[in-house]
């Protein structure tokens, strides 16, 4: 899918950095994504999280707070105050690009940071937080070892994920004086709370707490296993597509109509990560499914494989065609089944020679009701009518193209 480049002005002048992740498709919802506390909108867990939603509809926006990653400004003279500004100024930039930002999502301090904002960004009707603390000044934990230095010659370095940091006094008590009970309980906007059991660095009590104050529409969901970063790629894909299943209980989707010229509209396959297989399929504006390679052949088995498809078209047609027979005949078939094999397998496509092969469907089609031997006959044979069955039996023509 695209990413757009840009900058932003915070409130305070400074050029901000930012990635919005356009969906190569129909456009559903709009999301502000906040990173995590000293981190940027690089990390994997934001890249990859937002172009999992991104690939389902969603686009999103991320971009580096002040001081951070590619932004202008000093990060020591920054606090909590200037990450609720920013956002701000971040909503507004997205409406700029024209779109209204539909869902506020924070990673760690960053789910502070949203739900303290939340107030501010009206047309947001949902927020998601994960491996978020309660109180925003949790992230002080970090450097607590440091807090009489700071307070006794005003700031101190702190080593934060390996890098420095300059935290002043004025950061201590700007974030000290944030509580999220009370913008918690007049959110008025749907909650999904996103938390792993075992993060050493946000324990799971947060999360706890978070949902406690937080009034109905609320929800929470477990990230088992997964650390506070997200740093699995299989961790960051399940919290996209909980996100994206969570959010359409919350949202009017009105999905664009498809592309003209095509009668049943087109069908959109987008790989999801090019160190796998996993691809996105939209067919028309309203229909989803993934495809994927078992993981004996280096995919994750999330999906039905390229022949699967296929052997699901065969027998979807079939038992259709069958259908229509018997309903126009007014014949008692009760319920039809289709087994579909295809003998091919993953490790022969790719030797020499594999086009002078055979490609062989098997169908067992299982009809049930009163019918008499004549009647099942007569179905066996208007089965290989099925337009699929004489499409894949006669020599076919692939036009192929490259797009801009």
């Amino acid at each position: 899918m695209p990413t757009e480049k840009f900058t932003f002005k915070s409130s305070q002048g400074h050029s901000l950095s930012a990635r919005l992740d356009i969906p190569d498709g129909p456009h559903v919802a709009s999301a502000l994504f906040a990173h995590c506390f000293t981190c940027s909108k690089d990390i994997p867990a934001a890249r990859r999280i937002s172009q999992r939603l991104a690939s389902q509809g969603i686009a999103v926006l991320r971009f580096d707070f002040t001081g951070l990653g590619h932004s202008g400004g000093e990060f020591a003279n920054t606090g909590f105050s200037t990450n609720l500004e920013d956002l701000k100024a971040a909503a507004q930039a997205l409406r700029h690009q024209g779109y209204s930002p539909d869902i506020l999502i924070g990673h760690s301090l960053g789910g502070a940071a949203v739900i303290a904002v939340a107030g501010d960004i009206p047309e947001a009707k949902a927020v998601v937080t994960i491996g978020a603390p309660f109180a925003p000044g949790h992230v002080t934990e970090n450097f607590g070892h440091k807090k009489t230095e700071i307070a006794e010659i005003g700031q101190a370095e702190v080593c934060l994920g390996g890098r420095p940091f300059t935290i002043k006094q004025s950061f201590l008590t700007d974030i000290a004086q944030y509580k999220l009970d009370a913008a918690l309980k007049s959110l008025g906007k749907a909650l999904l709370v996103l938390h792993a059991p075992r993060d050493a660095i946000v324990s799971v009590d947060n999360a706890a707490a978070l949902f406690t104050a937080a009034k109905h529409p609320k929800s929470f969901v477990t990230l088992d296993d997964a650390n506070h970063l997200i740093t699995n790629p299989k961790d960051a894909e399940y919290t996209a597509e909980v996100i994206a299943s969570w959010v359409r209980r919350y949202l009017d989707f009105h999905a664009p109509a498809p592309p003209p010229g095509a009668p049943e509209g087109i069908t959109r396959i987008s790989e999801t990560d090019p160190g796998g297989f996993l691809q996105d399929i939209m067919s028309g504006p309203d229909h989803h499914s993934l495809a994927d390679e078992p993981e004996a052949y280096g995919g994750t088995n999330k999906g039905m494989s390229p022949y699967g498809f296929v052997s699901a078209g065969l027998g979807a047609c079939t038992s259709m065609t069958l259908r229509m027979y018997a309903r126009r005949k007014g014949w008692p078939l009760e319920h039809i089944s289709v087994d579909v094999s295809h003998d091919k397998v993953h490790a022969q496509d790719a030797r020499a020679g594999a086009s002078e092969k055979i490609d062989r469907f098997q169908r067992i089609i299982k009809l049930r009701g009163p019918l008499s031997d004549e009647q099942r006959q007569t179905l066996l044979e208007i089965a290989d009518k099925c337009p699929v069955h004489r499409t894949l039996e006669r020599s076919n023509q692939i036009e192929t193209r490259l797009g801009d």
